[in-house]
């Protein structure tokens, strides 16, 4: 070995500071744990410097450059190696980072959640990004980190981990307390009440290894699409509950809506299926049950609107409802005339009460004579 290699290595070990490949990491360990007396140790504006020996945190330093010697560091006098002439300390140095980390990005599922509004349970994701700093270095390295050599992601992994959790349990927690729907809680309305309460629970959760997490940024709670769907649907039918008067409305409203299904199944099935006579006759009767619907919204006794899920065209003047086909009305017993007055259907059958044709003398479903 050269003059020029004896001096290149002294100057190496003169200097112990963190390389700049090394910036990144949160917490990074200075690989060699025999450091000459005398040693300049710099320390960057956003870290600090912590000595350990046998597994103990003997002192940390902040920024600037220290001469690593004991009558500058009195601490060092326990770390001297005394079968090397007390030229050389023994310890483990760790670097670490105390500026703010931002930019990790987490997501994943959360799980189902039951809807307040719908009592339907719904999948629900969450993804976004936080930042996070080191408060206490000794406590990161001795309560996470270790003595080992160590890497950023793992802290970073780690941190992932704990703002997923406390996400599906403060969610959890504030749609049953407060009975958020989620439809309005996955377009951002309670954001910010959302995040308040994530940054205190994960207080709790990290505080004890020495790390705080500063703030949450792009923080978004999604729902599978299909659910959202399934939801929005429910919600508008929710609306129509109102309008047409509790839950017996909505009851008669949603018998409607199945009818007019079947109605539009039946007018389709007819259509454009090449069977002639076969197929007109099928959307013959579609468009019954369409005329049959369209008198299902009628006047009650009441003076109001509701939708009254009744058989298509027979309508009673006497009850102001639709009620089944027959020679009587089924909810009051008044007689069903052949031409009711306030009905717009015209004709019905006096026997079987089937609609007639303007110009039908006879039905021509069971044969009686037109009344």
């Amino acid at each position: 070995m050269g003059i020029g290699d004896w001096f290149k290595r002294g100057v190496r070990e003169m200097m112990v500071a963190r390389p700049d490949d090394a910036k990144p990491h949160v917490v990074w360990k200075h690989p060699d744990p025999t450091i000459p007396l005398k040693s300049q140790l710099t320390v960057e504006a956003d870290e600090q410097a912590v000595f350990f020996r046998d597994g103990r945190a003997i002192a940390t330093l902040s920024a600037g450059r220290h001469t690593l010697d004991t009558m500058n560091l009195p601490f060092l006098s326990d770390l001297v190696d005394r079968y090397t002439g007390g030229d050389v300390f023994i310890a483990e140095v760790f670097f670490v980072s105390i500026r703010e980390f931002p930019g990790v990005k987490f997501g994943g599922r959360i799980g189902h959640v039951e809807d307040p509004k719908s009592g339907i349970p719904v999948e629900t994701m969450v993804h976004g990004e936080f930042s996070f700093k080191v408060t206490d270095p000794e406590r990161l390295i001795v309560g996470l980190v270790g003595m080992g050599r160590t890497e950023s992601y793992l802290v970073r992994s780690w941190m992932k981990e704990q703002v997923l959790k406390v996400i599906r349990d403060r969610i959890a927690e504030l749609l049953v307390k407060n009975k958020w729907p989620l439809l309005d809680v996955t377009s951002g309305a309670y954001t910010e009440e959302l995040e308040r309460q994530v940054l205190d629970g994960i207080g709790t959760h990290v505080a004890d290894y020495g790390i705080e997490v500063v703030r949450l940024g792009n923080f978004t709670i999604a729902i599978d699409e299909q659910d959202a769907e399934n939801l929005k649907e429910l919600y508008t039918d929710a609306a129509y509950l109102k309008t047409v008067g509790g839950v017996e409305g909505y009851q008669r409203f949603a018998a409607g809506k199945a009818m007019m299904g079947a109605g539009e199944g039946m007018a389709k099935g007819g259509v454009g299926d090449g069977s002639g006579g076969g197929g007109a006759l099928m959307g013959g009767a579609g468009l019954g049950v369409g005329f049959g619907l369209a008198q299902m919204l009628v006047n009650d006794n009441r003076g109001g609107q509701v939708l009254t899920p009744a058989a298509a065209g027979v309508v009673c003047a006497a009850w102001h409802s639709a009620v089944p086909p027959g020679k009587f009305c089924s909810a009051c017993g008044a007689t069903l005339t052949s031409r009711e007055a306030d009905s717009p259907a015209g004709a019905f059958c006096t026997g079987c009460g089937s609609p007639l044709a303007a110009d039908a003398k006879f039905c021509g479903q069971c044969g009686t004579a037109r009344g």
